[in-house]
Parts: structure tokens; sequence; C-alpha cells
């Protein structure tokens, strides 16, 4: 599509705003989720979907019919309204729709939908075996139908949150990062985000959690729940605590500004792979909203009821179902990543 989502009056509204479906992608990639692991994976995306049925379609991707046979299993075991529960068959490399898949608009006076289909490079080139998933994103758009924007630029899904009302929150370490557009610097990123968001401001924050091979996405420690309402999350000790105690300061200075509430969330105990030595990216942050319920991951921790506390608190009107995560954040994601908000046009 000529020009841009902003010339042609398309923007990128906020998670809570009434969806069409949630996309998801079916797991399968042993190399991320190895077959001890897979097994309970496949069970953590029917829990998911079961839940977002409720209240919208769900769209999940498999490879090809045997692929669907075993996730349709699955699904309906949990529980889903199968009757909302759409296979596609489009191939996928993995199950980072967030971070691949197209980012949906609206547009300001008919409500009308497109899409932004940005550039995927596996975070940076880190995984090649992933990159297929560009092809994937490019699919997926065609198979909506909606007009689609394509900047040209890296930049994945979880490395920025709106609050569809003129805001971004996105970070330095992943946006500046030389790994994904080295041709481009700050003000022209920052071009990018208000051509193709059509947002007016851009809150820019540090860096983010241990353990995250994204270079800091957003998505996993700082979200918006309301127009004005952030919320941040906050560890006393621990790798993460100075630098969530960094992304707490700056978040403080663009309150006044910005007329922001900025409030904490728990984070769980670090979880860490001694075998691989490696942290996992484990963050309450990390939740998905629907039209009825909110997924919120959880990990067995003591942390996690104050977690669904805060949560429940900022969404009265949505059950907010906790979603097992340890097995998600062992490939190094959460449920935010692994979802993508198609948002519904006016009846």
């Amino acid at each position: 599509m000529e020009g841009t989502p902003l010339s042609n009056g398309y923007y990128m509204p906020a998670e809570w705003t009434r969806h069409d479906a949630t996309w998801l992608s079916w797991p399968k990639n042993t190399l991320t989720f190895p077959e001890e692991v897979l097994g309970a994976v496949e069970d953590v995306f029917a829990q998911m979907a079961a839940a977002l049925s409720e209240g919208e379609a769900v769209r999940v991707l498999v490879d090809d019919a045997q692929a669907e046979e075993r996730a349709e299993a699955i699904i309906a075991r949990a529980g889903a309204d199968m009757a909302r529960i759409e296979f596609v068959r489009i191939r996928s490399a993995d199950v980072w729709i967030r971070d691949y898949g197209p980012t949906f608009l609206l547009h300001r006076e008919t409500g009308r939908k497109a899409a932004v289909k940005w550039t995927f490079n596996a975070w940076g080139g880190k995984y090649d075996d992933l990159l297929y998933d560009d092809v994937t994103g490019r699919e997926i758009v065609e198979r909506s139908g909606v007009p689609c924007f394509q900047p040209g630029i890296v930049l994945e899904g979880g490395s920025i949150d709106v609050n569809g009302e003129g805001l971004v929150l996105t970070t330095e370490q992943c946006l500046l990062n030389r790994n994904r557009n080295p041709h481009l610097d700050r003000s022209q990123i920052e071009g990018f985000l208000r051509h193709y968001l059509s947002v007016e401001d851009i809150l820019w924050l540090s860096s983010g959690i241990a353990g995250d091979d994204t270079d800091g996405h957003i998505d996993d420690f700082a979200r918006f729940v309301s127009r004005s309402t952030v919320l941040c999350a906050r560890a006393e000790k621990g790798e993460d605590a100075p630098v969530l105690a960094r992304n707490w300061e700056l978040l403080g200075r663009y309150k006044d500004r910005f007329d922001l509430e900025v409030q904490a969330l728990p984070m769980p105990r670090p979880l860490f792979l001694e075998e691989e030595e490696r942290n996992l990216p484990a963050s309450y942050a990390n939740f998905y909203i629907g039209n009825r319920v909110v997924l919120a991951p959880v990990f067995g921790d003591p942390a996690d009821r104050a977690a669904l506390e805060t949560l429940s608190s900022h969404f009265p009107g949505r059950e907010v179902v906790p979603i097992p995560a340890r097995e998600l954040v062992y490939g190094y994601g959460g449920v935010h990543c692994v979802t993508q908000q198609e948002p519904a046009e006016p009846d």
C-alpha cells in the first residue's frame, strides 16, 4: 500500500481493544522445545486457546494435516470452544508470532483493518534456522486479506507496547541495537515509529531482563494496562534489580509530562538452568490481554499470587487466567511472545 499508516489514517490500537481473533503458531520446533518439554508446551498452548475461545476466534498456524489433527485433539481436550478455533495451514519455523507476525492496524474514521509487515531477522541474526518466519509473517498478512504497509526495517512486535492514544514504550537496547537497523539513527527510528504506528511520542526505556535473547524486549518488563497506566516490573535483589530500577526511574521522568501512573509488578525468583548455565526470562509482564480474559504467566513462585492480584485489579471486566509458563520460558519466550492480536472492525 502506498504512503504510510499515518498518512492513510491508520493507527495501532491498544491490546485491550476488541479483537476479531488471536493468532498462535502450534509448537513443534525441538531445538526450541526438546522432546521432554514439547508435550507440556503443547498443553500450555491448548490452555491458552481454550481460555481465549470464550471471547474470540483463535487462529492456529499448522504446517500440515498431521499437525492440524494433533493440535485439534489437544485443544479440544483442553475444553476449547472448537467453533472458534480455526486452523490455518501456513508453515512456520517456530512459535514466536508476536515478533514475526504482522502488526494489525485500524483506520481512525472507518475502523477498517490494515497491517504493517516489518522485516524479521531472527533477533539480530541469532538464529538462522528461524529466518523463514519472515515469510510466515507475510503469508499471515496475505491470508488476512488486509492492506499492508512494508517499511523495510527490522522490528519485532515484542519490542513495542502502545496505549492506542499516541504513546509507545520501547527500549534503547533493542531498537538502537546495531544488529537490527545499523543504517538508522535514533531520530530516524523514531520517525518510522511515528509514521507506521501513528504515535506522537516514544517513551525510551533502557534495557531488558536477564535471559532475554531478544536484546531487551519491552514486553518482559513494562506494559500499558490503560491509556495512562504502566505496570513496570521491580526486583529487590538479583541481576535484574539495577536494570529494573533504572527503567523505573526513566518512567518516573515521563509521569508528569504524559500524565502517567506507574505501578509495580513483582518478579518471580530467577530461573536458572544449571545444566545449560543460562538464565530464563521469567516475568509476569509477559501477559496477554484477550477480549474476555487476561492470560497471566505463572511459575509456581510465591509471587504468583501478588502478580495475579495486580493484574486483576487493572482488568475488572476480564478473568485473569493463570498460564503455567516455566516450559515456555525454557524457549526464551512467554505468553505474550506467542500471541498476536487482530483487532475487530466496527459492527
